[in-house]
């Protein structure tokens, strides 16, 4: 009310003054106009060029500001009261594409601009190329392209930068390389527009490759190289290069903000340096919620479950609100140990902030109840999505092949190819499917899906796809048969393979192409101890106790070691943890107490074999001496 009444009066006896004054009166209302803060003030200004009659160009700045101060009705009821100008076009584009993020928008502006005969300039076409790069409109985008070249324009920085990041958006980095190679000169901002672009589409070689290009060009790395490549150091494990990256930031001192310490959380965490990981996190004096959802993601992307809800809780008692990337990375460590509880606390919290609906979080809510053996409440997250992917319906029917409910995940499979016709079957698609058949034993339907990969979809089978089909044939009883189809496989067989064919060659007691496989596995994988179980076990079932103990000695000559069996286990909020053969677990005595009711009520008559009986792989001896019944406790716990 003060600033209106001021202005009133002040206009007031500014409206008595010459037409010399008029100038002057201009210069007064920008510098109010510089001070307002809100769009009430902004109108005061509006209200004053009306009663004055105030003529460009103080309208376009005008404009500017209400874009500015982010008010969208305001903006739009006023541009048509302005003279059609280029300048007036642009900010209105530039506010379409940046400020309110309305591409489409921006893309009509463009068209109703060219049609009213105004000319684009340099400060309107990067942000036509910023709208069709967040719309994935290539066509458009290189309709515009070619506008460019006949204006001459491509000799602008802007304009080149903002055309080579439209084209890594729309997927095309041929295009965004050939943009980049035209260039008489480049800066820093060109060469980070194509390395974060290979960094972001997965072409991790290639950003690492252009960065030492633009090192030995004698261009110093700003933040947002640096970030660039150390996603893709993160993809390619080079974790050398994410090392220099550290000690460059740090001989420079420049500072450790969210974004270059969160790419350096990331990119240890990624090359398995967790330690590392954590030192970056811990030193960092100010944690974002993009800083905690690195390194909780690091510790689920490496199996450290227990650590990754530690540090969510953590998160939650320090304050920042957790968001989609973070609950996707604790579900999938809910899902990882079993922990259901917690789980549905996030399914709830995710309802509240009104996430639940998020295509990513609903799937990692269908994988973990999955996975936490709560089939209904996943097919109920399943079934209210708005909107599915591949991954989805992937996530779905391999939840349905889990729980053995084969007939549903194949009806699934068919439903998918009806309803969804954005989501077309990959190739785990297929390794769901294929899982649905081996659980029901569907020997000649699982031939019907491998072979349809390739004459009806176009896929290439994968190690992991074989596997299905030996684990299928094997559990058929037909070893012989799933050896023939390793030997004709286009690709070697690996250990994942090789290892199905060797556990149901143990179930059927084969010992001829048990012997085979244990061959190539021990070339393979000389220091893993289940090949060496496995074997043993089937010499023990063929009584072949000579071998037997060969392949027992052979392990303890290698130096091959069983590492020691986990679990979790969730109960009132809190999660447990448990090793085989640790003697310190918390009340240890009530548990072991309970484990010898339950091995007094366990008929082990069908799996002893003199004083040998085996838990799961593993042979133990039933001599009872103390340490053997407390290893046998744990191993039963486990």
């Amino acid at each position: 009310m003060i600033l209106r009444t001021s202005i009133s009066r002040h206009f007031a006896a500014q409206s008595r003054t010459t037409n010399r004054l008029e100038r002057s009166l201009v210069s007064q209302l920008l510098a109010l106009l510089k001070q307002c803060k809100s769009t009430r003030s902004v109108q005061q200004v509006h209200a004053q060029m009306l009663i004055h009659s105030v003529q460009m160009p103080m309208p376009n700045y005008l404009l500017s500001k209400i874009i500015e101060l982010k008010d969208f009705s305001y903006s739009t009821l006023f541009f048509p009261q302005i003279p059609i100008n280029s300048y007036a076009f642009n900010v209105m584009i530039r506010g379409f594409a940046t400020t309110w993020q309305k591409f489409d928008l921006a893309l009509e502006f463009f068209v109703k601009m060219k049609s009213l005969g105004v000319k684009p300039d340099n400060f309107t076409y990067p942000f036509v190329f910023v709208s069709c790069g967040n719309l994935l409109t290539l066509r458009i985008g290189s309709l515009v392209h070619c506008e460019v070249v006949k204006s001459g324009m491509l000799l602008d920085f802007h304009v080149v930068h903002s055309l080579i990041t439209m084209y890594s958006r729309c997927r095309e980095m041929g295009f965004a390389r050939r943009a980049f190679d035209e260039m008489s000169e480049r800066d820093s901002v060109s060469w980070n527009s194509i390395i974060s672009g290979y960094s972001r589409l997965g072409f991790a070689s290639e950003a690492v490759e252009m960065f030492g290009e633009m090192r030995e060009g004698g261009l110093e790395p700003d933040e947002m190289t640096l970030v660039s490549v150390l996603g893709a150091c993160g993809d390619l494990g080079d974790l050398n290069l994410g090392i220099w990256i550290e000690d460059y930031v740090m001989k420079k001192g420049l500072e450790l903000n969210s974004y270059t310490g969160s790419a350096l959380i990331s990119m240890y965490g990624k090359c398995g340096e967790l330690e590392s990981a954590r030192k970056v996190f811990n030193n960092m004096k100010r944690k974002e919620v993009v800083t905690w959802n690195a390194m909780i993601t690091g510790y689920a992307q490496n199996g450290q479950s227990d650590e990754t809800l530690l540090l969510f809780d953590a998160m939650k008692e320090a304050g920042p609100e957790p968001n989609e990337i973070t609950l996707i990375a604790v579900l999938s460590a809910c899902a990882s140990i079993g922990a259901l509880d917690l789980g549905k606390w996030i399914d709830e919290y995710a309802t509240k902030r009104g996430l639940q609906h998020n295509i990513y979080v609903a799937t990692a809510l269908v994988d973990m109840y999955s996975k936490c053996g709560n089939l209904e409440y996943a097919s109920r997250v399943f079934e209210h999505m708005p909107q599915k992917n591949e991954v989805s319906w992937n996530t779905m029917i391999s939840a349905h092949a889990l729980h053995g409910r084969a007939e549903e995940a194949l009806a699934l499979f068919q439903r998918m190819l009806v309803e969804e016709k954005a989501a077309y079957p990959d190739d785990i698609t297929f390794v769901g499917v294929l899982s649905a058949c081996v659980h029901a034993g569907l020997v000649e339907e699982g031939r019907r899906f491998f072979n349809s990969m390739s004459s009806s979809f176009g896929l290439t089978p994968k190690v992991e796809h074989y596997s299905c089909m030996v684990d299928l044939l094997s559990r058929a009883g037909r070893v012989y048969e799933a050896w023939d189809f390793i030997q004709k496989m286009p690709q070697k067989p690996d250990e994942i393979l090789l290892g199905a064919l060797l556990g149901a060659c143990q179930k059927v007691k084969n010992v001829d192409i048990g012997e085979r496989v244990v061959q190539l596995l021990l070339e393979m994988e000389p220091l893993n101890s289940g090949n060496y179980v496995i074997s043993s076990k089937i010499y023990a079932d063929m009584r072949r106790w000579d071998d037997c103990a060969r392949m027992r000695v052979l392990m303890k000559q290698k130096g091959v070691t069983k590492t020691p069996g986990c679990s979790w286990i969730e109960m009132e909020g809190h999660l447990h943890e448990f090793h085989a053969g640790d003697l310190l677990v918390e009340d240890a005595a009530e548990i072991h107490q309970v484990l010898d009711m339950l091995y007094e009520e366990i008929t082990v008559e069908d799996n002893m074999d003199e004083d040998l009986l085996y838990i799961g792989n593993e042979p133990v001896d039933m001599n009872p001496n103390l340490e053997t019944e407390h290893y046998f406790h744990n191993n039963m716990l486990l």
